[in-house]
Order: structure tokens, then sequence, then C-alpha cells
């Protein structure tokens, strides 16, 4: 047995040489085909474990010599031979993957193919996370926040647990690119889109972290901007699961609620997950209908901070989530 492993040690060796070699000399063609005719022949032989050595190597070495497209290919066998050997989600294999990736030039066509692949392969034996391991998400987010790819950094963000690292490139977008108006505005939709993942804690985080790093936002509570009043009694509301409050802390703040037409469907959403209630029915409306809607919408004027609304609720169309007076939120931690 022992010269069977010796010698099976001796073959891998002799392999990496070779590919040492061809690829010191710049012959990266050759060193990829090679590469190539062992994935398919290790695959066959089941070898996964001296397949994913070798093409984690030879993925790290044709990437640092901005061999592009043939590091990308074999990242993605690396991937592949995870998928089809069954590998389980260990902690040293995802701190493999982003360095891959950070490896490969922004502009790179297959980078998004390795990410899906990888992100596919980490919920194999998951079911909590349903669009990737959390880890990841956090790990591929902090890259594309270093590139200043602020549209996927914050996708990635949104389904990590890492609401703390969302906050500061929030706070950083706002004070570069934001106006001073939205100041509010940008960490509402994350906290509530948070929510609608039912993932309170990270929410949480956002919130304390942007509140507490954004230079001009004087610490609360109580703010100054009602919006943030109502995400803070919003993170403390959906722990107690009183539907009551819920409801009378949308007729308090309803005009806040009102300035982005999302926050509408995310607290649908969020009824649901933290209160059961039911979802609307779905309804179809006309250009009428909608025309009609849009003129009640903006005839209604509510008092600031947000004041007791006359007029009945728009926020949901479920007959549980009508308002009931209840007593104000108490001010405590939102931990």
């Amino acid at each position: 047995m022992a010269d069977v492993a010796g010698g099976r040690e001796s073959g891998v060796t002799r392999i990496f040489t070779k590919l040492h070699n061809l690829t010191e000399s710049g012959n990266f063609y050759e060193a990829h085909q090679l590469y190539r005719t062992i994935y398919f022949r290790y695959l066959n032989q089941k070898k996964y474990d001296e397949l994913l050595t070798v093409l984690y190597s030879g993925a790290t070495l044709f990437l640092r010599h901005d061999q592009q497209v043939g590091g990308a290919d074999l990242s993605i066998l690396y991937i592949d031979v995870l998928t089809k050997s069954a590998t389980p989600v260990t902690n040293e294999i995802l701190d493999k993957l982003p360095p891959l990736l950070k490896l490969m030039s922004p502009n790179l066509a297959e980078r998004e193919t390795f990410i899906n692949k990888a992100l596919k392969w980490s919920i194999a034996d998951c079911s909590t996370h349903k669009s990737g391991h959390p880890a990841l998400h956090r790990d591929f987010a902090g890259i594309f926040w270093e590139e200043k790819n602020y549209v996927l950094a914050r996708y990635h963000f949104l389904h990590s647990e890492d609401g703390k690292s969302f906050a500061r490139m929030l706070v950083e977008i706002h004070c570069c690119y934001g106006y001073a108006s939205e100041i509010d505005l940008f960490i509402a939709q994350v906290v509530l889109q948070y929510l609608c993942l039912k993932n309170r804690k990270s929410a949480v985080d956002a919130f304390q972290s942007y509140t507490s790093h954004h230079p001009n936002i004087i610490k609360g509570p109580p703010f100054i901007l009602p919006l943030l009043n109502f995400l803070y009694f919003l993170l403390k509301v959906v722990r107690g699961g009183q539907l009551a409050t819920f409801t009378v802390l949308l007729e308090r703040y309803e005009q806040s609620i009102r300035r982005d037409p999302s926050y509408t469907e995310y607290l649908d959403k969020i009824a649901q997950l933290f209160f059961d209630v039911p979802p609307p029915p779905p309804r179809r409306r006309g250009i009428l209908d909608n025309l009609l809607q849009s003129i009640i919408m903006n005839g209604n004027e509510f008092d600031s901070d947000e004041g007791e609304s006359d007029g009945p609720s728009l926020l949901f169309s479920s007959p549980s989530c009508s308002y009931v007076p209840q007593r104000a939120v108490e001010n405590e931690d939102l931990d």
C-alpha cells in the first residue's frame, strides 16, 4: 500500500513539475491543454482530491501570470469538480474561492459563470440559504466594493450576513454620490429588503452601523429624520410580533412610507413574514384606476413626524391589517 501511495504522490509531483516548466517558459497554451487532459482523466478515475489540488494550483498560477481566460476556465473546472464529487461545503474551501475571483479581471465575461457555479455549489447541502452561502456572498461583495462596482456589491451584501460592512459601503456611496435629501432613503431600502429576507439581525446591524458612521446623521434615537425613527421602531416591532403595534406604527409614519412606492410592497411582505398576515389578493387595474389611485395618494396630506392620518391606509389590502389604537412603542435597544 505504501508503494501505491508513493507512486500516486510521485505521479502528481511529476505532473506539477511538467506544468510548472511549461508555464515558466511561457507556453501557457500547451500547459492549459495538459490541465484539461488531466481534468478529464482524473475525473473519470474519480481522483477528486488530486484533481482539485492540480486545478486550484493551475488556476492561481494562470491568473497571476495574467492568463485570464485560461485561469478562469481552470477556476470553473475547479468548481465543477467540487460539484460532481459532492464535496461538502467547508470554511477551508469557501476561503479559497474569493481569491480566484479577485485575481480575475473585472471585465472578464467568465467571472459571472464562476460566481454562479460557486454559489450553486455552496447550497448543495443547505436549504436555508437558497441564493448561496452568506460567507461567499460577503467575500464577493467585499471584492466588488473594492472595485467600486456598487451594484454587484450591493446584491451580494444583501444575501450575506454582514450588515455592518454593507452600511459602511452605503455611507461611502451617499457621501460621494448621493443627495442630502436621500440620506435616510439609502438605509431604508436596505433595512426593508433584509427584513423581506427574514434577516432581522443583519437589518439591525446595517441600521445601527449606518446611523453611527454617517457623518451627517446626529446619533439617535430619536433621530431628526422621521423615516429613521420609523425604521428604528420597525426593527423592534418585528421582534415582538404584535400586529396591532405594527399597524399603529404604519399609521403614524405613513407620510414617510409614501416617499417611495416600493416601501408598500416591502411592508406587505414583512407583514406576511413576521405577523402571519395573508398576502393581498392580486388585483388588475386599468389605466383609469391607476390614475385615480395616484390622485387620491397625492391629495392626502399628513402632519410631520408623522401625525395621525385621518384617512384609510393604502398600505395593505388585507382586513387583518386594519389599524388598532395601541400605546406608543417603548424606547429600548434594538438587540
